[in-house]
């Protein structure tokens, strides 16, 4: 009998970082987030205040909900019978509670769709330490958690490519209807993602053993920002400059981050005589937090009391083109699975991802945590 294309999988769970859904919980979020890092609550206070700018919910856990409402049509539409389950690192759903549903509903093998497009500890390793601790739990519970297969990182996947490129293309439409077409074809195209501190960038994608060079965070970023300039060119006929830059700093002063941060290097282009800016948060695959309030409220306001013209471009969030990138991949690694050798489409100058992580992969730098969907 030939297997069914998604065999072995019998899920897809959506992996995220989750986000509070009223005021009350704003505070306990942040714990969860900061745990271990004993900063007081009056700190969490301040930065809570973000989220009670916008009535103290994270737009996350509703884009999610969306995001599985579209992957749950297009699976369906393919002819693939799969149930999709959703679990949190910070917030309900939590991971644990979720995996410990897929097991009572009788789930034993499950491809997990981490919304991080990129290589990093924040964004990979401290997931799969998330998983080694949620199935921990289920064992100490006598709970037999399901096989769990993270799919490997899609930043230069076909389809977040598209959506991206859209969104791009979209923005350079609105700031030519604002700004007339010659300042539009003059813009900067500024590429903007979560900043993380050196020594997280310096491991992630790092494995001394396989001989593998740390970097793999900007160096993702820069190949998806070159293609997104380069496919703006095929369609327009125009080259923009671009640049990457980094939002959402936080932690100790003393401690370096990457930059430039995005206020500051707006500031830098009005100074230079840039005529036009369109922000691309390729960073995120959704409208988080970082971005309606560190783009769309903060670097809005610094371009605007630069007199600097400004859009933002839209994130991936449920462009069909991103939603089948769950499902492409989905089939890519049950085909792996099975033993056999799927095309693994990737575009730009990176080759795919791998899909299980080679050892010291992104390390932990407080130190080594069980983990998960790769080879240490």
């Amino acid at each position: 009998m030939t297997a069914t294309p998604w065999a072995p999988y019998d899920a897809l769970l959506l992996v995220s970082f989750g986000g509070p859904e009223k005021p009350e919980d704003v505070v306990p979020f942040l714990q969860n987030v900061t745990a271990g890092k004993n900063i007081p609550v009056e700190r969490l206070e301040e930065v809570g205040e973000h989220y009670y700018g916008f009535g103290g919910k994270s737009p996350i856990n509703d884009q999610n909900r969306a995001l599985i409402a579209a992957l749950e049509q297009d699976l369906a539409a393919n002819g693939v019978d799969l149930p999709v389950y959703w679990g949190n690192r910070n917030w309900d759903p939590y991971l644990t509670d979720t995996l410990r549903q897929m097991a009572a509903d009788g789930v034993t093998r499950v491809a997990c769709w981490v919304t991080s497009a990129y290589s990093s500890y924040s964004g990979c390793r401290q997931y799969r330490e998330n998983f080694a601790d949620a199935v921990a739990e289920l064992a100490a519970e006598g709970v037999q958690a399901p096989q769990l297969d993270r799919l490997r990182h899609y930043f230069n996947h076909p389809g977040f490519v598209a959506a991206n490129l859209d969104a791009t293309a979209d923005a350079l439409r609105t700031l030519e209807d604002e700004v007339g077409a010659e300042k539009a074809s003059a813009a900067r195209l500024v590429f903007v993602t979560h900043s993380i501190p050196d020594a997280m960038e310096d491991a992630s994608g790092a494995s001394a053993a396989e001989g593998l060079p740390g970097g793999a965070y900007t160096r993702q970023h820069r190949d998806l920002a070159a293609t997104i300039v380069a496919g703006i060119a095929e369609r327009t006929g125009t080259t923009h400059d671009h640049d990457l830059v980094f939002c959402s700093r936080s932690g100790p002063p003393q401690v370096p981050w990457l930059e430039p941060d995005v206020n500051d290097h707006l500031t830098a282009l009005a100074g230079e005589g840039v005529p036009a800016v369109v922000l691309i948060p390729i960073g995120f695959v959704s409208d988080h937090m970082e971005v309606i309030y560190d783009l769309d409220t903060e670097a809005a306001a610094t371009a605007e009391g630069l007199g600097l013209p400004f859009v933002r471009a839209a994130t991936a969030g449920t462009h069909p083109a991103f939603v089948q990138v769950a499902r492409e991949l989905l089939l890519e690694r049950a085909a792996a699975e099975r033993g056999e050798s799927p095309v693994r489409p990737a575009v730009g100058d990176l080759p795919p991802s791998w899909d299980v992580c080679p050892p010291g992969c992104c390390a932990n730098l407080r130190g080594p945590r069980p983990a998960l969907c790769g080879r240490d």
